[in-house]
């Protein structure tokens, strides 16, 4: 390319299951030099076959898309080996959220995302990070970037032998009294384990448990 031509447009592909928050970003995107939307996609399935044809730069990935696949595994199929699952170099995926918890970033960047960026940030810090992440530099919220700090600097403690056991029952399905029998303890005693499991894994529900334990394959 000539230095005088100028570079192509980052090519956009927007997946937000709400039509009309697609449609202001799309208005948004789209006024705005050096950007141009190719595609928009109201699920992770249909995120995955779209990028496939359209090949876009960066993906704009919320992570809470109704049913079917969440924008976390929609972000680590994208991210890793293409769209087609093929080898083939896949977009940066830039997750555009409203939530901000430990375990939601912790799972969006293990699954490989570029950046984190927060709905409520202006058009101007969306712009930057969109730029970043077509350049392969990590973009994150203020907010987001001192909370992985913080995470970095006091680590959570590991699982016990036993948080590992109860985690894994966890994942089977079972309720604390199933838990309890399966593992000759009491009932009392499960509930003290899984408020462990909770705080080191920083979630609040049994399905937040399961799904960080899966990222960080703590389960067999």
């Amino acid at each position: 390319m000539s230095p005088l031509e100028p570079s192509p447009p980052i090519r956009l592909l927007l997946c937000d299951d709400h039509a009309v928050v697609r449609a202001g970003l799309r208005a948004l995107l789209s006024s705005t030099d050096g950007m141009e939307v190719v595609g928009e996609a109201g699920s992770g399935e249909e995120a995955l076959a779209l990028a496939a044809r359209v090949r876009p730069d960066v993906v704009l990935m919320d992570l809470q898309l109704g049913g079917g696949m969440d924008g976390v595994t929609a972000t680590r199929r994208l991210s890793s080996g293409g769209a087609e699952g093929d080898g083939t170099a896949g977009p940066r995926v830039l997750v555009l959220t409203m939530f901000d918890t430990d375990a939601d970033i912790t799972r969006a960047i293990e699954a490989g995302a570029t950046g984190y960026l927060l709905k409520a940030e202006r058009p101007e810090e969306l712009f930057a990070a969109i730029r970043d992440a077509a350049s392969g530099r990590t973009a994150l919220s203020a907010p987001v970037a001192d909370r992985v700090l913080a995470q970095m600097r006091s680590p959570r403690p590991a699982l016990s032998e036993r948080e590992r056991d109860i985690l894994r029952q966890l994942a089977l399905g079972l309720g604390n009294r199933e838990i309890a029998r399966a593992l000759f303890i009491s009932e009392a005693t499960v509930k003290t384990h899984l408020g462990r499991i909770y705080a080191k894994l920083g979630v609040d529900t049994r399905a937040g448990a399961v799904a960080v334990a899966g990222e960080r394959r703590l389960l067999p």
